[in-house]
Parts: structure tokens; sequence; C-alpha cells
């Protein structure tokens, strides 16, 4: 659905609509006028934060739904702001392990979320008020030296 210049999808917890959903994404940051490299940023987190959900979330039940939600930043700037949501219990963040502490090198995950912290401008992560978790982002286009 769109409202204005914002995309709101809802899905089934089916890794098949990755795809779609990334090029809904690409699509809606070169509208709001990212190079490729920020494309490229928010493409990452976005596959980290949609997998994340399905996952971790909605533990694979492709009953119950992700939702994301895509808008330009507002005010003239350039750039996204996107909200993905689960329908999963939550979890505290301040709980989640440092992925880059010897101990935790070897683990097969664990490294998402540092990765959409790492390619991100903002990112927050906090129990939804309609149920689940939620990730907020947003990536701005980087103003080049005049």
């Amino acid at each position: 659905m769109i409202r204005g210049n914002r995309i709101a999808l809802d899905f089934h917890s089916r890794v098949a609509m990755l795809d779609f959903v990334l090029a809904v994404t690409d699509h809606a940051g070169r509208r709001a006028g990212l190079d490729d490299e920020a494309l490229h940023a928010v493409s990452l987190a976005v596959r980290e934060s949609v997998i994340n959900a399905m996952t971790h979330g909605n533990a694979n039940d492709e009953h119950k739904h992700v939702y994301v939600e895509i808008a330009p930043l507002g005010h003239g700037g350039r750039g996204l702001a996107i909200r993905v949501r689960d329908e999963g219990a939550g979890f505290d963040p301040s709980g989640l392990a440092d992925c880059r502490a010897p101990e935790n090198l070897l683990e097969p995950g664990g490294r998402g979320i540092f990765l959409m912290r790492s390619v991100m401008d903002a990112v927050v992560l906090q129990r939804a008020a309609q149920g689940g978790m939620e990730v907020c982002m947003v990536k701005r286009m980087q103003r080049t030296p005049a």
C-alpha cells in the first residue's frame, strides 16, 4: 500500500518475499536520492532485519506477518526511514551479546544487528505497541563537499 510517499508492506513470514521487499526498498531509495553506496547499505540492513523478523521474531511461523514501512525523510532531507516489525514475543536489546568478543567470533549467527548499526545512520530496536519487536532505521544521503 502506498500513502503519499510512504510504502507499507504486510506479508507472511516467507523468505520468498525477501526479493520483493528489497526491490521495493531499492526503488524507494532511488526516489529518495540515495546513491549506490547508500542503497547497498539499506539493502543489507533491510535484508538482515526482515530475516531476523521471520526467523527470530516470528520463529519461522509462516502464519505470522512481517510489516515493513518505508518513507522518504521529510523537509528536503534525502534518505529513507524504514521500520520492520514482527509478531513475535520480542526481546531485550540490551541483552545482545557482542559479536566481536573473542568467545563469539566463531558463532554462526549474531551479527545482523551489528551490521545494521554499522551501515545505517540510526537504528532503534524496541517492543512495538502492536506487539512484537520493531527495528526503526534511517539512512541519509551524505552531502558532498562543495
